[in-house]
């Protein structure tokens, strides 16, 4: 002890111990320098799991019961005490502190307190390992589909602008230079088809996401204990069961990978939006209007009125993609089995998804306030030169190359 306190001296503070004993620490105190390092920032990412444990760990209860390994008096006790807990968590009465770690140790010294001994025999057959992965894939599953419904909001204000304004024309372009008749309508349905093929992405994703976990406990399952994996299974709604139980450890950070793959891509035609619109906005094309209730002022030119939401999500499709990197760099090299490097996944992912959410949501807003004005418009007469090219070749039977050798030369003679 006296060896320590030196060391923390020479460190420049002197450190206490935390006299907390906590679940599974063998009633050892630990150093709070390495509590809050080890913890970090898992009280309060965990905030948005706590309904999901309390699912995971009532079907746990059931399952237990089933199997004779828990009385039914203690299952009831359990399923009626979380269900109090989550009402009293969604009233502020508790949260998730420091010292808890994480929620899953705070709801179940919570559920002890409640419920009193019966409280401590939730945690058989178990692992945090096992509940920290169902908890976040249940929470992965609902994000997903909350993702999904914002992206079909979006879908809804495009064909909305396409139903109101779709007759009006647009230069289409390649290189950044005008190169064929494109509209409105056609402009929003390039859109909306990279918004759709993102919701199916995500439908993909839960390939990964929606396996079973639960029972594998530490990732070698609970030898001498007769468990009901498949119960458990059907009492969430996953699809399968994720077996051999060396598996589920060894998959940590796929699912989440996965999903954020698909939220990249997304976000990089949600990005490609936003930037069209950035264009048209500015005072060289005046392609369009956005209401003002979008638009910034500036802090010292009266006259501007700034795209800063077009341009945030621009910049938001790059965060999501290093999310994306951030969650592959951590499981890189890994050995199987749990390491506690996972834990760093959890900020990542998270991020991500609301950032996502948050992004898809203002455009869809956003969209419903743009106006194209067509009297700003220009179709040059050069952007019908390839239909004029075909028209050549229907009337003449000529190959295309001749037809095209023709309309450029007369439009050179033009010019």
């Amino acid at each position: 002890m006296v060896a320590r306190k030196i060391l923390f001296a020479l460190c420049g503070t002197v450190t206490y111990l935390s006299t907390m004993s906590r679940l599974w620490e063998k009633g050892l105190p630990l150093d709070e320098r390495v509590l809050r390092y080890t913890a970090g920032e898992d009280h309060q990412l965990d905030a948005r799991l706590v309904e999901f444990d309390i699912r995971g760990s009532i079907a746990h209860a059931q399952m237990l019961a089933e199997q004779g390994l828990l009385s039914g008096q203690d299952c009831q006790a359990i399923t009626d005490g979380l269900g109090e807990l989550q009402s009293e968590f969604d009233a502020g009465e508790w949260c998730i502190q420091l010292e808890d770690e994480d929620v899953h140790t705070a709801l179940e010294s919570q559920l002890t307190k409640k419920i009193g001994a019966a409280g401590a025999r939730v945690h058989l057959g178990r692992s945090r390992n096992d509940q920290v992965l169902t908890a976040i894939r249940l929470y992965l599953r609902s994000a997903t589909a909350e993702v999904s419904a914002s992206v079909s909001g979006l879908c809804e204000s495009l064909d909305g602008l396409a139903a109101a304004q779709g007759d009006i024309k647009l230069p289409g372009t390649t290189h950044m230079q005008h190169a064929m008749p494109s509209s409105v309508a056609l402009w929003c349905g390039g859109f909306q088809e990279g918004f759709q093929d993102a919701i199916d992405g995500l439908d993909a994703a839960l390939r990964r996401i929606n396996k079973n976990p639960l029972g594998s406990a530490a990732g070698y399952g609970t030898p001498g204990l007769d468990l009901d994996r498949e119960a458990t299974t059907r009492k969430l709604g996953f699809a399968q069961t994720q077996e051999p139980v060396t598996a589920v450890q060894l998959s940590r950070g796929k699912a989440e990978a996965g999903l954020l793959f698909e939220l990249s891509l997304l976000m990089q035609d949600l990005s490609r939006l936003a930037s069209d619109l950035l264009l048209f906005y500015t005072q060289e094309y005046r392609y369009v209007s956005l209401a003002p209730e979008v638009t910034t002022g500036s802090s010292i030119m009266p006259q501007k009125r700034n795209p800063d939401v077009l341009e945030l999500v621009r910049a938001a499709a790059g965060t999501v993609l290093a999310c994306l990197n951030e969650c592959q760099l951590i499981t890189t090299k890994l050995p199987s089995g749990f390491q506690r490097d996972l834990q760093r996944l959890k900020a990542p992912v998270f991020r991500a998804i609301d950032l996502t959410i948050e992004s898809v949501d203002i455009m869809a807003y956003l969209m419903t306030t743009v106006r194209f004005l067509p009297e700003n418009i220009r179709m040059g007469k050069e952007l019908f030169a390839t239909e004029e090219a075909f028209a050549l070749v229907r009337a003449e039977g000529i190959p295309f190359r001749e037809a095209y050798r023709r309309i450029a030369h007369k439009l050179e003679a033009a010019e």
